[in-house]
This record gives structure tokens, C-alpha cells and sequence, in this order.
């Protein structure tokens, strides 16, 4: 499975960042995306920061990630790890969205 990790910055390098990862100090490539300031929060993949994001999608991000993790060791209860996606439609990211269908001009 291929995952984003969320990670908070901690350190500002010339070309990096050192990230908090769930209590470990992590080294994380920042060239894909703009430079982030100490306290940021970034989604971070294979040790490259892909995305900057607010604390709030990186909460339901790390929570998502627990319950991953609790459904591997085979816990039962899973509902309050994905309370962002209980009760609501998925939606699909603009990108995936249908094109609207153009007009036909009027005749008449």
C-alpha cells in the first residue's frame, strides 16, 4: 500500500526539512514544493514532502493511518478513526470529475 505520512516540520534546512514522524526526527526532501515553515504540516512520501496541509487534514490523515493499523491487528471498532467519512458522500477530486457536456448552440 502506498500511503502519505503526515509530518510536522521541526527544522528548516537548505534543501530539507527535519520532520517529527510520530516521535522520530526525520530528514524529508523538500524540493517538490515550496519551503515550509517551522510548525508546518506536510504529507510526505518515501522521505519527500509532497503536499503542505493544515493541522486539521493532517489529524484525520494520521488517524486514518490508525485505523489502518487497527484493522491489521484485526480490532473490531474502526468508526472513530474515519469520522471525517461517516455520513457523508465520497466525493471525486475535481481532477477525476466528468467534463461538463457543451452547450448546442440554439436554432431558432
Amino acid at each position: 500500500m502506498c500511503i502519505a505520512l503526515p509530518m510536522q516540520v521541526i527544522e528548516v534546512g537548505e534543501a530539507f526539512a527535519w520532520c517529527d514522524d510520530r516521535g522520530q526526527r526525520t530528514q524529508v526532501d523538500m524540493r517538490l514544493i515550496e519551503p515550509a515553515p517551522v510548525g508546518a504540516w506536510l504529507l510526505v512520501f518515501h522521505g519527500v514532502a509532497r503536499e503542505c496541509i493544515d493541522a486539521q487534514r493532517a489529524a484525520e490523515v494520521a488517524r486514518a493511518i490508525e485505523g489502518v493499523e487497527a484493522a491489521m491487528r484485526g480490532d473490531a471498532v474502526l468508526e472513530h478513526h474515519f469520522a471525517d467519512l461517516i455520513g457523508r458522500e465520497p466525493e471525486l477530486p475535481e481532477f477525476l470529475r466528468p467534463a461538463a457536456a457543451p452547450k448546442e448552440a440554439s436554432n431558432g
